[in-house]
């Protein structure tokens, strides 16, 4: 049991739910502090700081997702696996929402509907593992958690866990939230100009020459629609852009969550979306305890070990009004799995007719590790799931109404194949993930394009 951080303690009245109703719970995946006096005084700190996002974007968000469940818009959720405090600068912020805009503008192209951006930044800093501990040439020493715990150098001095990285994470995010708010409202986004968001280094990219393509495409509807109504679209030049992260220290979101005005219930304030992952979603698990009292629209990892009934009860917990937009289920099964495995998930959706969006993570099941031991995944499995996705919904009854893919606007080769049909040889080149490969720009562009692909297959 985690009866940590009684100072975030409040009187609950039976069956009131509160920020810290889950220590209650088993919480699996929590750092463990020795120093339990400085966590305490970092969490006062951190409860004390002004929220990340607020009260009406969470709201926003979820309004948009229950027009995805309706199929109006599609998800397009992207960012790293984990992110790091030394790359909170501007060029990485900057390269990782050129990304995004770039296949948001592809998709939104094809598929004619509108995307939902949502990134996987400005708070992604805490990650689950598989082992407490590490050991490397006889030395043990606590696993890598992400940057909100400790540190991914193999130092005894790096690896313990400080409670002073929860105030630079909220520093970090705060930093990216505020200069990504800064260029989408500065006309960053701005469709009458999407060479904005070229990336230097793919200038001789073998797609780039059909991305110039579709924004040529764009921009003279534009000046077509500008000129029929006889005024500049105001509305092209911003876009909405939204965050998200593995809500996975708790401690962290509790100290975070808020009442705010004129609203009722509580908010996780670290983000807009807030996702539960595999690990940590047992029906009775403090993670489950925790998202069932917010009010944010909420991911849950949906893995090839999860049965019907399985899910039928965590979509009872976490949304028992089957209230529209609250429910986003990630899919992530590996396209070896797939087909077996997807089907009885969606028939128990359907049975129990609860509102959910689906959406696919094409990533986390197809990880491999080549025989030099380097961990990669093959950009033709990924394109494999993908697509097996939406043919697989699209025969049940159901629709794909998204993806959510770990990516980067860097230049690096971490994915094997793409455009550029990079192999194994070429993963030492640029391979900078500290966790789980990642789609370079060129890898992301294209499944963007696949997808419009299948779509248009599909429809046709």
């Amino acid at each position: 049991m985690n009866k940590e951080a009684g100072h975030l303690d409040m009187p609950m009245k039976e069956n009131e739910w509160q920020p810290s109703s889950w220590q209650s719970c088993e919480a699996k995946q929590q750092a463990s502090y020795p120093d339990q006096e400085a966590l305490q005084a970092a969490l006062k700190e951190l409860s004390g700081l002004p929220p990340l996002v607020t009260s009406w974007e969470i709201l926003s968000l979820k309004e948009q997702i229950a027009q995805a469940q309706a199929g109006k818009r599609f998800f397009l959720q992207g960012g790293d696996c984990a992110e790091s405090f030394a790359e909170c600068n501007s060029d990485v912020i900057t390269n990782r929402l050129k990304v995004l805009l770039q296949m948001s503008l592809v998709l939104t192209h094809g598929l004619q509907k509108p995307v939902i951006r949502v990134g996987r930044f400005a708070g992604q800093y805490a990650k689950p593992r598989s082992s407490d501990v590490e050991t490397r040439d006889g030395v043990t020493l606590p696993s890598y958690r992400g940057d909100l715990v400790n540190s991914v150098e193999f130092t005894p001095e790096a690896r313990h866990p400080d409670p002073r990285r929860l105030i630079r994470g909220h520093a970090s995010s705060s930093m990216t939230m505020n200069f990504v708010r800064a260029l989408v409202d500065g006309g960053f986004a701005d469709l009458h100009h999407p060479e904005y968001w070229n990336l230097s280094w793919v200038e001789h990219s073998p797609l780039s020459a059909e991305f110039q393509r579709l924004a040529d495409n764009l921009g003279r509807a534009v000046n077509f629609m500008e000129t029929i109504s006889g005024r500049r679209a105001g509305s092209l030049k911003r876009v909405d852009f939204y965050t998200s992260h593995e809500a996975l220290h708790l401690h962290y979101e509790q100290a975070l969550t808020r009442k705010v005005p004129r609203q009722q219930g509580w908010f996780d304030l670290t983000t807009h979306f807030p996702w539960i992952g595999m690990r940590t979603a047992d029906v009775d698990s403090a993670h489950v305890e925790y998202f069932r009292g917010i009010r944010n629209p909420i991911g849950i990892k949906v893995g090839p070990g999860v049965d019907a009934k399985h899910l039928q009860r965590l979509l009872e917990i976490l949304n028992p009004e089957s209230e529209a937009g609250r429910i986003v289920l990630i899919h992530r099964m590996g396209a070896a799995k797939i087909e077996t495995k997807l089907p009885p998930l969606i028939k128990a959706v359907q049975d129990v007719g609860s509102p959910v969006l689906w959406v696919c993570d094409p990533m986390h099941g197809n990880t491999e590790t080549t025989a030099s031991g380097i961990k990669t995944r093959r950009f033709r499995k990924v394109m494999n799931e993908t697509e097996t996705a939406i043919e697989i919904h699209h025969q049940h009854g159901s629709h794909l109404g998204g993806v959510h893919l770990e990516l980067t606007g860097e230049d690096v080769t971490e994915c094997t194949g793409g455009a550029r049909n990079l192999g194994e040889d070429d993963l030492n080149r640029a391979y900078k993930s500290i966790v789980d490969p990642r789609l370079n720009y060129e890898q992301a562009l294209e499944l963007a394009m696949l997808i419009v692909s299948k779509f248009e297959k599909l429809d046709g």
